[in-house]
């Protein structure tokens, strides 16, 4: 694998004061150098590109420090580019490839948080979260805890198996898993260090069992969006201010926006345009307005190293010309 080694460029004096403005129509931009895929859009720390997270040269460095994600579930939903109905020994090859690759493009204190099923019992009993977990450690994740979410929606439950018999019953939890894994060492000891979590979110979000409810796909305008409470406790949680935050299946956009509110830096990949355009769409809609101003006697804002300085059309890591 080639690496790119990328010079500092030289302080320059700062201005009283500098407008930051992105236009409203970005068109697909394409870095050399740091990512393969097509840079679909930009907005303050915000980056979005459309890839293919199976790609193992996608990104040519390490540049990850909080993945936070929720990949597909391999139950059937109607996604627009990906089949989601592999058989299970296929969906475990898709899953090693994409984790395995998050590993490579992960820096050595970077942590990934997996949100996906406990089991499935479509097209069989599955016990998916132990299966993707052992796999993660294979690769070489480390294994720290895991999380019960419970969305409490029993109520829609349908199959129950023999009914009121012994003969084949159905035993199905209304939880899902967010499995915290990192790569060499937990605790974390580079970047800004400042952590913007209060006290009663801190006791809270370390009880291990998270309730809240799931996210509807039809206000969203994708098939299984989750809610942004999930990334939002995971990245005030797992990462310091001004960390990278990744999503590689960033569908409706809910992590980059999580990141961009909490000061983070976030990058996302989308294999497919359609969503690519609804998580633009959102993340323009719910991360502020498109011009703002910026007082740059305050230090300026870094872009820890990631987002190319300008791209081919000008505009610089944090969306501005």
């Amino acid at each position: 694998m080639t690496v790119a080694i990328v010079k500092k460029p030289s302080p320059k004096k700062s201005k009283s004061k500098v407008k930051y403005s992105i236009a409203q129509t970005v068109g697909r931009l394409h870095d050399s150098g740091f990512c393969q895929g097509s840079e679909y859009f930009r907005h303050k720390d915000v980056i979005l590109y459309q890839g293919d997270t199976l790609n193992e040269y996608l990104f040519n460095r390490e540049f990850i420090d909080l993945t936070v994600t929720s990949p597909p579930y391999n139950v059937g939903i109607q996604y627009n580019s990906h089949k989601d109905e592999l058989t299970y020994e296929d969906y475990l090859e898709f899953s090693e490839k994409w984790i395995r690759n998050c590993h490579r493009w992960t820096k050595p204190q970077g942590r990934l948080i997996l949100n996906i099923p406990l089991d499935k019992n479509k097209g069989g009993q599955r016990s998916v979260g132990a299966d993707l977990t052992t796999i993660a450690q294979k690769i070489g994740w480390k294994y720290h805890s895991t999380i019960v979410w419970n969305e409490g929606n029993i109520s829609r439950r349908t199959a129950w198996g023999s009914w009121m018999s012994a003969a084949a019953p159905f035993v199905i939890a209304p939880v899902e898993l967010i499995v915290v894994l990192y790569k060499d060492s937990w605790k974390k000891t580079t970047g800004s260090k400042v952590s913007d979590i209060n006290r009663q979110e801190f006791m809270d979000w370390t009880n291990g069992v998270w309730t809240f409810n799931g996210e509807s796909g039809k206000r969203v305008g994708h098939p299984a969006p989750f809610p942004r409470e999930l990334p939002h406790r995971a990245i005030k949680l797992f990462s310091f201010v001004r960390d990278v935050v990744f999503d590689p299946f960033c569908g409706s956009g809910t992590t980059l926006i999580e990141a961009a509110n909490l000061k983070r830096i976030g990058v996302g990949v989308e294999i497919d345009n359609h969503y690519c355009e609804i998580a633009k769409n959102r993340i323009l809609n719910e991360t502020g307005t498109l011009n703002f101003e910026e007082e740059t006697d305050k230090p300026k804002r870094p872009d820890n190293g990631v987002f190319p300085k300008t791209s081919k059309s000008g505009y610089t890591a944090s969306g501005n010309r």
